[in-house]
């Protein structure tokens, strides 16, 4: 797996793992972001089980997981949170930020209630080690409970599957044509995307903040002038409901 620095300043940063060329082909090539401030870690999808190990694995060499103190997950798909029950083996105090309309479906993979932090349909703020972190409504993108979360001092926005693409092999891991790039997004965001009103809404969400860089939960990272040109193309792309009455 490539690992890469997406941001430091002090004891605040960003890191991202992807594009294991040694995972099975049949599943998807997930990105895991790992946020730290002062020591402490907050993982963001964990991914789906069978790349507990990789992931672990790779993240142990940047960074003690012992000081991992918290799992953010956007929602409820396989590859998102199927490594949680392994997760927790590993430290049965972790605690797990999630939509709280999930919080009972998760409960049947073996989380347990008392390590569950429910997050509102409105979004909140998850801290970690004092620092604050924004988690901003994502509903229908492509879940119907579905959550971003903005980091304001690093000014990247985790987008979950919001800007994910199913891209060819050695892909780098950032955006490097939007124009190409948009043939790897356009079918997944027209038919998972369940309505326009609802990407109006978390456009406008993602546009009242500062954000430099996108990072999608598998596919690439938008950065610079990139994150306003995916945020227009998504704008002006037909999806869930309004693409499926003109089939």
């Amino acid at each position: 797996m490539h690992v890469e620095q997406l941001y430091k300043k002090n004891t605040h940063s960003w890191m991202v793992m992807g594009r294991d060329a040694e995972r099975n082909k049949d599943i998807i090539d997930t990105n895991h972001y790992l946020i730290q401030h002062n020591g402490r870690g907050l993982l963001l999808d964990p991914g789906g089980i069978e790349n507990f190990s990789s992931v672990a694995t790779e993240f142990s060499k940047h960074f003690e997981l012992a000081n991992v103190e918290a799992i953010f997950v956007s929602h409820q798909d396989p590859n998102v949170l199927s490594s949680l029950p392994l997760w927790m083996q590993a430290n049965p105090d972790l605690i797990v930020y999630m939509p709280k309309s999930w919080v009972n479906y998760v409960t049947h993979i073996g989380i347990k209630l008392e390590n569950i932090r429910a997050v509102p349909d409105e979004g909140g703020t998850l801290t970690l080690a004092g620092y604050d972190i924004e988690l901003v409504p994502a509903h229908y993108m492509h879940s119907p409970a579905n959550l971003s979360v903005y980091d304001p001092g690093a000014k990247i926005l985790f987008s979950g599957d919001i800007g994910a693409a199913l891209l060819p092999e050695a892909y780098d891991l950032f955006v490097s044509d939007f124009d190409d790039h948009t043939q790897y997004m356009e079918a997944f965001h027209r038919r998972w995307m369940a309505s326009n009103t609802a990407k109006m809404r978390w456009i406008a969400e993602v546009r009242k903040r500062d954000v430099e860089m996108i990072c999608p939960q598998y596919g690439a990272i938008f950065k610079g002038e990139d994150v306003a040109r995916f945020l227009s193309w998504l704008e002006n792309l037909d999806v869930g409901s309004a693409w499926s009455n003109v089939r």
